[in-house]
């Protein structure tokens, strides 16, 4: 388990913080796709529609709250142990979600050939690696721990009188991580492997709460998707 960060990097519930309920949108949305006609889960715009809510209400969110950075678990003085730290754990959770991709999962008689047809699969390798991959664990971070969860503990906050349990943030750790393994286009993409994104979200968001790093995930994300990807690539032809 992750050790806090210095003084002053380890504060993710803040006092007199505003907006943190647009945090419960995307949430809405998320839950509202899966209400709507099959017909229409299948459009692309839709599927990504949680996702450009929450980029919307964390901008929204942003305008009313200062300093910004802090808030969202990107303090300066956390940067060079996000990167040690996050290398380390991302590869960890590459190399075990690698066994469970290839082996494990095959074994449990699940089909993993679909990977070849997805939309990263059609991207060159040039433009993935690491380009791409850094992209998305940047902004994914940035929305769901970032955004997501650090709103979700600040709302949560009030249910506890435990300084601990404040810390922690039982019901938005868990929320967030499932809000992340089940967004629609993860669903739609990664089919019965998006399940794989419950435990990362929660390793990924353990820490967030823990340290209030965001660097650390951002960057464990990135190891761990460069690792799956290249190995899954290579071992699918």
């Amino acid at each position: 388990m992750p050790t806090p960060e210095p003084s002053g990097l380890a504060t993710t519930v803040q006092a007199h913080e505003r907006g943190a309920a647009l945090a419960l949108l995307p949430i809405a949305a998320t839950v509202a796709f899966y209400l709507l006609p099959a017909s229409w889960q299948g459009h692309t715009f839709i599927q990504f529609a949680p996702q450009l809510i929450a980029y919307l209400a964390l901008v929204l969110w942003a305008t009313h709250n200062r300093p910004l950075f802090p808030l969202l678990g990107l303090h300066p003085r956390g940067l060079t142990s996000g990167l040690r730290r996050g290398l380390v754990i991302g590869l960890g959770l590459g190399c075990f979600n690698t066994v469970m991709i290839l082996k494990a999962i095959p074994a449990m008689g699940f089909d993993i050939t679909f990977l070849k047809d997805t939309p990263h699969a059609r991207i060159p390798l040039a433009i993935m690696l690491p380009w791409f991959i850094g992209a998305i664990a940047l902004f994914v971070e940035i929305n769901f721990r970032g955004f997501l969860l650090g709103r979700l503990a600040v709302l949560e906050s009030v249910l506890w009188q435990s300084l601990l349990l404040q810390r922690l943030s039982p019901l938005a750790l868990i929320s967030s991580a499932v809000a992340f393994s089940f967004d629609p286009f993860m669903v739609t993409t990664f089919q019965h492997l998006h399940w794989i994104a419950i435990w990362d979200g929660l390793v990924w968001g353990t820490i967030r709460l823990k340290t209030n790093n965001l660097y650390i995930p951002i960057v464990a994300h990135a190891i761990e998707v460069i690792v799956m990807y290249s190995a899954v690539r290579m071992a699918l032809g």
